[in-house]
Order: C-alpha cells, then sequence, then structure tokens
C-alpha cells in the first residue's frame, strides 16, 4: 500500500447517557443528517422498554445493549472464486464490523416492521432481540447456518 491509512474517526458519546455505542447506533438510524430527530427516536423508544419491561432488574440501556450482544454475528460467508468456481468462504468477522452489522439489521428489520412510530418499531425489535427472537435475530443464526453449511471451504480463506 502506497498510501497510509485513514485515521479512524473518534465518535463523540451522546448526552444522555454519555456512551458512544449510543451515537453510532444514532448515526446508523440517522436519515438525511437530521440526528436530533433520530435522537428523539432512540430515547422515546428506551422510554417504551422500559415501560413494557418494568419486570427487568436492568436498565434500558442494558436491555439495548444485551439484545445487541444477542444479534451480534460471529461468522460470515464471503464469495471466493477459485478455478472457476465460486465457494461461500466462512470467515471470522472484525469487532467494528460485528457492532456495526448488528446496529444495521436491527434498524433495517424495525424499519420493516408494522407500527405506529419508528419510536414503537424500534423499541418492539429490541425486546424481541432480548428475547432472542424477531427479524434480527433470525438473520443472525441464518449466518451461522451458512457458516456452517460451507465449513468445508474454511481452508480456502484469504
Amino acid at each position: 500500500m502506497r498510501k497510509a491509512k485513514p485515521k479512524k474517526r473518534v465518535v463523540l458519546p451522546d448526552p444522555v447517557f454519555g456512551d458512544q455505542k449510543v451515537s453510532k447506533f444514532v448515526n446508523h438510524l440517522m436519515y438525511d443528517g437530521k440526528k436530533n430527530i433520530s435522537y428523539e427516536i432512540f430515547y422515546k423508544a428506551l422510554d417504551v422498554v422500559k415501560a413494557k419491561m418494568s419486570n427487568e432488574e436492568k436498565s434500558s440501556l442494558e436491555i439495548w445493549k444485551t439484545a445487541l450482544d444477542n444479534i451480534t454475528p460471529l461468522v460470515e460467508v464471503k464469495s471466493r472464486r477459485i478455478g472457476g468456481a465460486t465457494f461461500q468462504v466462512p470467515t471470522e468477522i472484525r469487532p467494528d464490523r460485528k457492532e456495526s452489522i448488528s446496529m444495521k439489521n436491527m434498524i433495517a428489520f424495525a424499519r420493516k416492521r408494522s407500527g405506529k412510530t419508528m419510536s414503537d418499531k424500534l423499541a418492539a425489535e429490541i425486546m424481541d432481540a432480548f428475547n432472542n427472537q424477531g427479524g434480527a435475530y433470525k438473520r443472525k443464526e441464518d449466518m451461522h447456518r451458512m457458516a456452517e453449511a460451507n465449513r468445508a471451504f474454511a481452508h480456502f480463506r484469504f
């Protein structure tokens, strides 16, 4: 490589919880640079989670973090062309990519849900992910199943 690697940008922590992970999630949630609206959506979703899961001893932020951990994939398959044939090669995922994939999956499946507001849909997806169900959790299971099925091609890893 001729050029130096670009430096990673530091994401500032969010104003309410002081957590970088929340800021990253809100950045993924944001449309058209409307960060205030995405913060509102996220905080309302956490309020809904707190109201509906009041019997849990965890705070709503801890429930959200656990939900993210539950839908974080460990392996993925990448297409690799070898001698005219294309193989699905299972590879481990870098930690920052794991986090990004889980956040994007949660937001994508929350958007697909039926519901009134985005904060309601996001809250429902968070609660489902916390209970190991829902679309994002199913996506993670599918990724793991694909990797397991193609384990024979793991030696083609690059």
